[in-house]
């Protein structure tokens, strides 16, 4: 396997990511609102029900949702009241599976831009003549993405410990946060979900004839996770250790088959006709 080509396309691909605004953008909004922004307005809580003329504690509508979430979770909240209850419902749990909307949408953004990229910069002909064969240059497609999705999502994770507990101490007094959920989501959740969105979005993006086409299509791709808040939000699931195990176990089998099916479908020579 040609590694020197493969890294060449890697650093070419996550250079010219990085000066692409339309990619850029998207990427960094959506951590600084999910990871900053988010838990502080949480934490204001108080000070909004004052201003609306309601105490601190008039939660009776979110804590009798509580109370009919399953056991584990009401398990999970012992020990915090009132307010204390509502951060650590919305920013540990509630926020959960918005977490993992990150490494999905930049892993399918620049994916999207992969190929249908090359084809408005008018670079895919200079790509089809490296020197690689048709896996490795799909493999290295898929690792561009991949590198990106995890160096944010990771990156984003520490942030995102660091404001939640920062913001939260005045209400919490204590560290609370990563719990030992979230850290199995990172661990073993986060690092798949790229694959699934690469699996999908380069074979997409290789037919498609913008980056704009490809990137609405892979929009699609959100939707299991916008399903997972709903099911959380309804009371109908919540995030465990045993889901996320669970949820990770079926996206690793799902990335192993769509790079399988992608790496025997692909082909360069379809490229330039697509």
């Amino acid at each position: 396997m040609n590694t020197r080509a493969i890294f060449a396309i890697i650093r070419k691909d996550l250079k010219v990511v990085s000066q692409n605004k339309g990619v850029m953008l998207p990427t960094l909004i959506a951590p600084l609102f999910l990871f900053v922004i988010l838990p502080w307005s949480v934490v204001l809580l108080p000070s909004i029900f004052k201003f609306m003329g309601l105490s601190a504690d008039d939660l009776g509508a979110v804590q009798s949702l509580i109370a009919r979430m399953p056991a584990g979770l009401q398990q999970g909240l012992a020990g915090y009241t009132g307010i204390q209850l509502v951060i650590v419902y919305i920013l540990v749990y509630m926020l959960a599976p918005f977490f993992l909307l990150i490494p999905l949408m930049v892993s399918a953004v620049i994916a999207a831009d992969s190929f249908a990229g090359e084809k408005e910069r008018k670079t895919m002909e200079a790509l089809l003549y490296t020197p690689t064969t048709d896996r490795e240059l799909f493999i290295a497609k898929l690792l561009s993405g991949w590198l990106a999705a995890l160096v944010v999502a990771f990156a984003g994770f520490v942030l995102y410990v660091i404001t939640v507990n920062a913001a939260a101490w005045s209400q919490i007094q204590q560290i609370f946060f990563p719990n030992t959920m979230w850290l199995v989501m990172i661990f073993w959740v986060v690092p798949a979900l790229p694959g699934l969105g690469l699996g999908v979005v380069v074979i997409v993006s290789s037919r498609a004839e913008g980056f704009q086409d490809a990137n609405q299509i892979s929009g699609v791709l959100a939707l299991p996770i916008l399903l997972l808040v709903v099911g959380q939000v309804s009371g109908a699931m919540f995030f465990s250790i045993s889901l996320v195990l669970l949820l990770g176990l079926v996206i690793w089998l799902l990335d192993g088959l769509l790079i399988w099916l992608g790496s025997r479908s692909f082909r360069r020579g379809r490229l330039l006709g697509a």
